[in-house]
């Protein structure tokens, strides 16, 4: 997934927000600006960026170690359940474009209720 892919699959998905921040990463974040973080794509060698997304437990565990994928420098350290795609080794886009919609949920999970139901996002 190029750079250009991966910001416009972010921008389709709902009430999200884009900033480039941390040494030229490009973020995006569900509930607006001051929302929370659900992928960042970082420093990139070629075509590819690094792309980094929360994940579930079940779905940390069975990925972590597969090739192409690692947990997230930084956050995984620190016991947050981030995984980053560095190549299509095991993920390729449709399947890694499944787990930044999963993400996406996650972190919506983590907006203060009023926000969720401001933003139609609570069943």
């Amino acid at each position: 997934m190029t750079l250009d892919g991966y910001n416009r699959f972010c921008r389709s998905l709902a009430h999200t927000a884009h900033v480039v921040q941390w040494d030229e990463a490009h973020v995006w974040k569900v509930g607006g600006p001051k929302g929370k973080v659900f992928a960042i794509a970082s420093r990139w060698e070629g075509a590819s960026p690094g792309i980094t997304f929360k994940a579930s437990q079940l779905s940390f565990d069975l990925l972590k170690d597969k090739p192409g994928l690692r947990p997230a420098p930084y956050l995984a350290s620190r016991g947050l359940l981030w995984l980053q795609r560095c190549t299509a080794e095991t993920l390729d886009d449709a399947a890694l474009k499944d787990y930044l919609r999963e993400s996406h949920r996650l972190a919506a999970l983590n907006l203060p209720k009023r926000v969720q139901k401001e933003l139609g996002l609570l069943g």
